[in-house]
């Protein structure tokens, strides 16, 4: 290892497969996780279902659901799936995680101007600013629209490799007795990060409804 971000690097000869991991859970399922109604798929369901009323309340528009739920799955299992051994966490590349915000905040900005575009205006000048403050309103808020896709992909890959270089720190450690003792520490890591997984994929698409619903 040349240093320790290598951990972190996608590339790792002329044929990479490590980008290969964002679909890894896809054959990791059973055929029965499809047709078969266990205790963990009911869960899943009820946690959709429950994400569905809450992103109708917010967004209204055809579709919003079923895309910013799939986002969700799809952040969450390869959070989950860096947790394993030797399984690249895409999420924690920015490649990743700008591929996902930024055509998404470009879709509905685009769609905000063109079918709503008094809308959009109104957002620039929030109510009861001062008329001497209007166009440095109108200048603060075109920067806080424009930054929300980098503030989202930094967000993500932040958290996700905050916990994994902590881990990889306190694992390049040869003392056995240290080891011994460090483990239930990582353990306790271990729970975190799986905790920090489920939450980062949550406020991915929260974030973005959010700013959908501006719209």
């Amino acid at each position: 290892m040349n240093n320790l971000f290598t951990v972190f690097d996608p590339c790792t000869g002329l044929l990479s497969l490590n980008w290969m991991s964002t679909f890894i859970f896809i054959s990791l399922l059973p055929k029965n996780y499809w047709v078969v109604n266990n205790k963990i798929i009911l869960i899943l369901k009820f946690t959709l279902k429950k994400m569905h009323l809450e992103i109708k309340s917010l967004m209204n528009l055809k579709g919003s659901s079923l895309i910013m739920i799939s986002i969700f799955i799809l952040i969450m299992f390869n959070n989950l799936m860096g947790l394993l051994p030797y399984i690249f966490t895409s999420s924690s590349h920015l490649t990743f995680s700008l591929a996902l915000a930024v055509p998404l905040w470009l879709a509905l900005m685009l769609f905000g101007w063109m079918n709503k575009t008094n809308n959009m205006f109104t957002h620039l000048v929030p109510t009861g600013t001062p008329s001497i403050l209007m166009p440095f309103m109108v200048l603060i808020e075109t920067i806080s629209n424009l930054i929300r896709p980098g503030s989202l992909a930094v967000r993500l890959m932040a958290n996700m490799i905050a916990g994994h270089l902590l881990m990889s720190l306190l694992g390049n450690n040869n003392s056995m007795p240290l080891m011994t003792m460090l483990m239930f520490l990582f353990i306790m890591m271990m729970l975190f990060e799986l905790a920090v997984a489920i939450i980062q994929s949550y406020v991915f698409m929260t974030l973005m409804n959010l700013y959908s619903s501006e719209i």
